[in-house]
């Protein structure tokens, strides 16, 4: 699959002073987030972005807002419904660190260490995806849908068998 939404930085081409960045999605990029994120489909996105580069400590601060209208399949009824995400994000890269630098560094597992920067590059797009991702329900339902399970064993009688009243019976 070729990538279609994309926006790609070199980092070290980004200057100290904070950049804004503005990503929003056309209809046919919308249509191949939809296949990205295995979804029925994305009605909207966008994204307001801030990057702020400190050359000095090698960190890149990357934080915005985003918007995305998604259409999603209920797991109860199998309809079709759409949901709105809104939400903010921070993220921090180590503008200098590998994996195996963080490999080493890591002597606290439960630290949350900065990402890494890849072949000196980052994409804005891909960030954006991915955050929205990380928030999108894994069993989506419309809101107020409940799940109510029917055996298709029950007889509809409220008098329900206990197994284990036999064992009762043995006491007396």
């Amino acid at each position: 699959m070729q990538k279609k939404f994309s926006y790609p930085l070199t980092v070290a081409d980004l200057p100290q002073a904070e950049q804004h960045y503005r990503l929003r999605a056309e209809e046919a990029d919308c249509r191949y987030l939809a296949e990205v994120l295995q979804l029925p489909a994305v009605n909207r996105l966008e994204a307001d972005l801030r990057l702020k580069n400190n050359h000095a400590e090698g960190i890149l601060d990357v934080s915005g807002h985003v918007f995305a209208g998604i259409k999603l399949e209920s797991v109860i009824s199998l309809e079709l419904f759409d949901q709105n995400y809104d939400f903010d994000f921070s993220l921090r890269f180590d503008t200098r660190a590998t994996y195996a630098s963080q490999r080493e560094e890591a002597e606290d597992w439960t630290a949350d260490l900065p990402d890494v920067v890849v072949g000196g590059k980052i994409d804005l797009a891909d960030i954006v995806i991915e955050q929205i991702a990380l928030r999108l329900d894994d069993y989506p339902r419309r809101p107020g849908e409940v799940f109510v399970f029917e055996s298709e064993f029950d007889d509809g009688t409220e008098d329900k068998h206990n197994p284990f009243d036999v064992l009762a019976k043995l006491k007396k």
